[in-house]
């Protein structure tokens, strides 16, 4: 394991320090408390690619911007001469409203510099997929298309429920493994989330304790979640971070499935016995209401996902998100193409530059881009 993760670093510097060949000029700083970083390539043709990262662990160091990784994410949009623009947010763990609005005032800070690009696009990855679509929905008057991969697609109350949900029917039938649900949101004693380098540690004891429970109640368990088995130590881990961010942010459980009737699973009657089951304490508006999904879209949007992802399935997203758009009667304006990728976020940068070439050339001459498999 060791062995492996030197081997990605020092394959992840070697290209960052290739990458950096293709920065012509950096302009970094704060806005309203958000730091920012906008790179331009050497040739730089006028063009602008807003970006939103995804989730942060909050406390997680380095920030975006300072991370050796955010030059291999620019790289591909670089070398077709956009400038490149990201903010940090204002707060890291859910902060969508807040990528939303640190983005807006980004592309400001950009136009007021630089001018007016002739041609922008927003893309991110994951929540800031989730950011990317709010954007295009809010402010689409600025862009010319959207780029979200892998993203969070659906309603954010909708996917955050279903880490709760996996919480609740986890604790019931292998209690003890991970934190009760009522102890992550315990008002009189809310606790920070565990730090993103104790994730091995932390995911190997969960594997070894479902395990030694009942292994095959296990995969059963993660099939059921659209999960692989092996997946489903660390999926534990980065939803019990996720809902104790969530818990801070809210004050206190914004989440209810007293009546939830949960089905599905090898054996339902047990699991509904079984669940854990907790009442709303807050209203669930006060973090999910602003920039919530419409898929009210009018310029033209790419949505790019893996054919399996363990933090965000495709049923969980793509399929509400393309709902929405059919009520909205935009289809006109959404194409979902996807990869064989097998894992959050686990695109190539060619797929990633098949993707982006897409939604340009739909901009560019109004022909839409086909939807489907890219190799």
């Amino acid at each position: 394991m060791k062995k492996t993760i030197l081997i990605l670093f020092a394959s992840c510097f070697i290209q960052a320090m290739f990458a950096q060949d293709i920065v012509a000029k950096t302009d970094s700083g704060t806005i309203n408390g958000a730091a920012y970083k906008i790179l331009f390539p050497q040739n730089w043709k006028g063009k602008l690619v807003m970006y939103a990262h995804g989730y942060e662990f909050m406390g997680a160091q380095p920030r975006q911007s300072k991370n050796p990784q955010f030059i291999n994410t620019a790289k591909v949009f670089l070398e077709r001469g956009f400038a490149f623009a990201a903010s940090d947010y204002t707060i890291q763990g859910y902060a969508i409203p807040e990528g939303v609005d640190n983005t807006e005032q980004l592309r400001q800070y950009f136009i007021k510099k630089y001018g007016r690009p002739d041609t922008s696009f927003i893309v991110g990855h994951s929540m800031g997929g989730a950011i990317t679509l709010a954007t295009i929905e809010n402010f689409g008057q600025h862009y010319n298309g959207a780029l979200p991969l892998c993203p969070l697609s659906s309603r954010s109350y909708l996917q955050v429920r279903k880490e709760f949900d996996i919480y609740a029917t986890f604790n019931g039938l292998f209690p003890g493994v991970v934190p009760s649900l009522k102890d992550i949101f315990d008002i009189s004693n809310l606790k920070p989330a565990t730090p993103f380098s104790e994730m091995m540690p932390k995911a190997n004891a969960i594997k070894q304790a479902i395990i030694q429970k009942d292994s095959a109640l296990g995969v059963a368990f993660a099939k059921h979640f659209d999960l692989k088995f092996s997946d489903l130590p660390f999926t534990l881990f980065f939803n019990e971070n996720v809902l104790r961010d969530i818990a801070q942010k809210a004050k206190g459980n914004p989440f209810d499935n007293i009546n939830t009737l949960y089905s599905g699973f090898p054996d339902d009657w047990a699991v509904n016995q079984k669940a854990e089951r907790l009442a709303a304490t807050v209203d669930a508006d006060i973090l999910f209401a602003k920039y919530d999904r419409t898929g009210n879209i009018d310029k033209p949007v790419v949505l790019m996902h893996t054919i399996y992802d363990q933090l965000i399935p495709p049923k969980y997203g793509v399929v509400n998100y393309e709902n929405m758009i059919h009520f909205q009667n935009k289809d006109k304006y959404f194409t979902v193409i996807y990869t064989n990728g097998q894992g959050h976020c686990a695109f190539t940068p060619e797929q990633t530059a098949e993707a982006f070439d897409e939604l340009r050339a739909w901009a560019k001459t109004g022909v839409k881009a086909k939807a489907g498999a890219i190799q």
